[in-house]
């Protein structure tokens, strides 16, 4: 079967007489809406086709989900299938004991036919046992799941027609993707969010960086080193990386790479430009026309427009461009550069694209003076261990500063490659990239062969606001009983700090901390004096911060632990969490002994998982493509909605079926014994007039 996100195959392509071999995989798949930007002309080849359509295929594999009313129906409807089975075998009996007489056996006017009279006893049986069932089929409601199912399709109507759950400055109504879950809205136990894009607005904001060890901020579009404004009387000399750059380019654009980059200048340089190089940024194709481009006559740069699928990309080119190193655009596959309006053609050999289990991408282009570079950026965590030289110390004591501060931090770092090393490096790309068997795992090796042996050139903080009512909202889901797990991929302090500032953590909060271990015993010895702690401070609430690579120690061996820990705290917040695990940790919760009804809410494709995995789905129409939105059962534009959702839907919903339901036994076990003892049992409310008054 065609596995749609592990595309593997290879497209060969005779031209002038010449194969050209290319890898084809996830990347290179377009979907509905796909235009042409950079290209005139493409070669194109059909695939998954069919039953094999990314359509068809989630419309199979996609789980269905009850509701916990709709069960407890089930398990009702079983009981009252054994009662009609119990009162049509009493019934037969019965009937055998009054025919037990010969009198009534074959009374005057019921005379039995020859062929009765001869007939066999056991179907005799069987018939006046299917007779009676038929009699008394009423006890089944059969029409309960029609009325049933029309009170929750016309009820999703409201949530769509509801005006509080419109978001005006994007024209955007909630929407129900399914109706079966209506009333589960309203007995959420736990609520497990993204922080990204759900509780904040995925609208970056560059606001520091540090490079070569020295912490810069940005003031009036120029870097100043911390410390020194342009008012302070050293600012001339330390203020501006402008004037570092605009020394530079009286330089020739070859002459830039041919020093050592270890002098300051040169660091300060290759920083700005491996932002503007390592990205997937594209710029619309008509700012690229023109005789100036994106520049003025005077030298100023124009407004350009860029346009990322990762809203950190886009704000770290937006910063460069505003400093003076402005990214204008590809050609062919060539990325160009002006820096102070001195243009640079780079051109680029290999992406190696972003994955969660990496967590870092990494571009090779070649000089104007044809050295060959990798430029590398990442989370700190996977950037610092593999790099060798550059300030790693200072660095890494700017990253957690930057973290502390609530900013989403990268690190930056290059490597130069000998044309030995290059050719060795393409050498094995090609050969991984063109493999049908195992692509994935050989990908993976080169990977992390070419990214080694780094030199770090700073890092960057990039700020993500709050959205509105964030704190009101996780202050009220508290207020009513409903914890609020967050789990997200951001390092640990900078989770933290977003926590605090969201209400997610309390400033009275006792926060516990399981993070950074290595081994199960460390992991476990841990848990133990966290659940000590909490006996012992039981009167004080505490919240529970842990990061990645400790859950997957604890749920390895010590589940039930982690869990009264997990239990018997007020909020919990997960850092440095993959997507699979934010479905594991979902899945522990709902697999609970107690069986607490979970919702999931997140705006991205890394939240899918956990958004199926719940008994609720929530999708954040944000700025991270609509796989959420799709994929969810429920989707809404801001987070705050979620408290209009649960507190007002999720409870007339739940109150509206409960009583729908009740009313339908109820009215069952009324007409039991009046056509037990065949009075007629009086209808009171008609069910037409009941779903009316109920929806």
């Amino acid at each position: 079967m065609a596995i749609f996100y592990r595309f593997v195959g290879r497209i060969t392509i005779s031209q002038q007489m010449e194969e050209i071999v290319r890898p084809l995989g996830p990347e290179s798949l377009l979907l509905r809406g796909a235009r042409l930007k950079n290209t005139k002309e493409i070669f194109g080849v059909a695939v998954y086709t069919g039953m094999e359509t990314k359509m068809a295929l989630n419309y199979k594999s996609k789980s269905q989900k009850r509701s916990a009313v709709e069960k407890s129906m089930n398990s009702f409807l079983i009981i009252y299938l054994i009662i009609l089975l119990f009162e049509a075998i009493l019934s037969t009996i019965l009937k055998y004991a009054w025919q037990a007489e010969e009198k009534w056996d074959e009374p005057w006017y019921n005379g039995k036919t020859e062929h009765e009279r001869n007939s066999s006893k056991i179907l005799r049986f069987i018939s006046d046992f299917l007779a009676f069932l038929v009699l008394y089929n009423f006890i089944i409601p059969i029409s309960l799941y029609v009325t049933v199912e029309m009170q929750k399709f016309l009820g999703s109507f409201f949530i769509g027609w509801d005006l509080d759950l419109y978001h005006e400055e994007t024209n955007q109504r909630a929407q129900v993707n399914t109706s079966d879950l209506n009333e589960e809205l309203g007995q959420v136990e736990y609520v497990f969010t993204d922080k990204t894009g759900t509780l904040t607005e995925n609208e970056m904001q560059f606001r520091e960086c540090s490079i070569n060890g020295i912490k810069y901020q940005e003031v009036n579009g120029k870097l100043t080193p911390e410390g020194f404004s342009e008012d302070s009387p050293d600012g001339n000399r330390h203020r501006l990386i402008e004037s570092v750059l605009f020394q530079r380019n009286r330089l020739p654009a070859s002459a830039c790479f041919k020093k050592k980059p270890t002098e300051f200048l040169n660091k300060e340089e290759l920083f700005l430009k491996a932002v503007c190089l390592c990205h997937t940024v594209q710029i619309s194709a008509d700012q690229t026309d023109g005789a100036d481009g994106p520049w003025h006559g005077g030298g100023t740069p124009a407004t350009l427009e860029y346009y990322a699928s990762s809203p950190d990309e886009k704000a770290l080119v937006e910063a460069a461009s505003r400093v003076g190193v402005v990214f204008t655009g590809t050609t062919g596959d060539s990325m160009e550069v002006k820096s102070l309006g001195k243009p640079e053609r780079y051109k680029l050999l290999h992406v190696l694209e972003f994955d969660p289990n990496r967590r870092r991408m990494s571009v090779i282009v070649e000089s104007p003076s044809g050295e060959k570079l990798l430029f590398t950026k990442g989370a700190e965590s996977s950037i610092l261990p593999r790099s060798k030289s550059g300030e790693i110390d200072k660095t890494r004591i700017h990253v957690d500063e930057f973290a502390l501060k609530g900013l989403r931090t990268l690190c930056v770092a290059y490597r130069r490659f000998t044309p030995e090393e290059y050719q060795e490096v393409g050498k094995r790309l090609h050969e991984a990239r063109t493999a049908l068997q195992q692509r994935e795992e050989r990908l993976a090796d080169v990977f992390n062969f070419i990214e080694r042996d780094l030199e770090l050139l700073g890092a960057t903080g990039v700020e993500d606001k709050l959205q509105e009512k964030v704190q009101e909202t996780i202050e009220a889901l508290r207020l009513a009983g409903i914890k609020v797990w967050v789990l997200t991929g951001d390092k640990h302090e900078t989770a933290v700090s977003v926590s605090l500032s969201c209400g997610h953590f309390h400033r009275t909060m006792n926060i516990l901390e399981l993070v950074q271990h290595k081994s199960d015993s460390t992991c476990a010895e841990q848990l133990r004096q966290l659940a000590k702690r909490i006996k012992e401070d039981h009167v004080i609430q505490h919240g529970l911060v842990v990061d990645g690579t400790s859950l997957s120690l604890a749920l390895r061996e010590h589940e039930k632990l982690f869990m009264e820990v997990c239990k018997n705290c007020s909020a919990v917040l997960c850092c440095r969490m993959a997507p699979l695990q934010k479905a594991k940790v979902v899945r522990l919760l709902k697999t609970s002994p107690e069986k607490p009804i979970t919702l999931a809410i997140g705006d991205g494709a890394n939240d899918v998982s956990m958004i199926q995995e719940a008994h609720v789905g929530i999708g954040i129409m944000g700025k991270e493509g609509r796989q959420a939105v799709r994929n969810s059962d429920y989707a809404i534009a801001r987070f705050k909605f979620l408290s209009k959702l649960l507190f007002v839907h999720g409870h007339f919903y739940y109150i509206r079926i409960a009583t729908l339901v009740q009313y339908f036994f109820y009215k069952v076990s009324l007409q039991v014994p009046g056509k037990m003892c065949d009075f007629p049992s009086k209808k009171f409310i008609s069910d037409l007039t009941f779903l009316l008054a109920t929806g």
